[in-house]
């Protein structure tokens, strides 16, 4: 499961761009040729709208800006290349969404304990498993 927690103030997306950055952040799990190849069902995308008079950088208010907090849980990054590389990746998925809308933008990813994570009740099977490659296929959790 990626969990994407993308914080920002109210009007920054419409929810056609939100729509086409869902999209895009999805496709970095699923259709990648150098991705985790991830049910799709495990990324979640959460916009979550911070009033300006509540949202500070720096001690001041700004509508200028957009902060993003990842889960990884399904899979974590095993060297510095696959982090890098990952987020180079992630940040041109963002470019015109983000940083060609003229906003400023942080990003970090929080790798969790995988044995701390159930779905629907059921422990997620392996990574490349026989029984994951069926969650993909179904796009859904079933017993295995």
């Amino acid at each position: 499961m990626p969990l994407h927690r993308i914080y920002h103030t109210p009007g920054q997306f419409t929810k056609e761009a939100k729509k086409g950055l869902s999209d895009a952040i999805t496709k970095l799990y699923t259709e990648n040729p150098h991705g985790p190849h991830l049910p799709a069902f495990y990324v979640i995308v959460l916009f979550v709208p911070i009033e300006e008079e509540n949202f500070f950088v720096g001690g001041k208010n700004t509508k200028k800006f957009v902060r993003i907090s990842i889960q990884h849980i399904a899979r974590s990054f095993e060297s510095y290349e696959q982090s890098h590389g990952f987020l180079g990746l992630y940040e041109a998925a963002l470019a015109p969404f983000i940083k060609e809308q003229g906003y400023d933008w942080e990003i970090d990813i929080e790798q969790i304990d995988r044995n701390l994570w159930r779905t629907n009740g059921l422990i997620p099977p392996l990574s490349n498993s026989d029984a994951e490659k069926e969650w993909v296929r179904l796009n859904k959790a079933v017993p295995y």
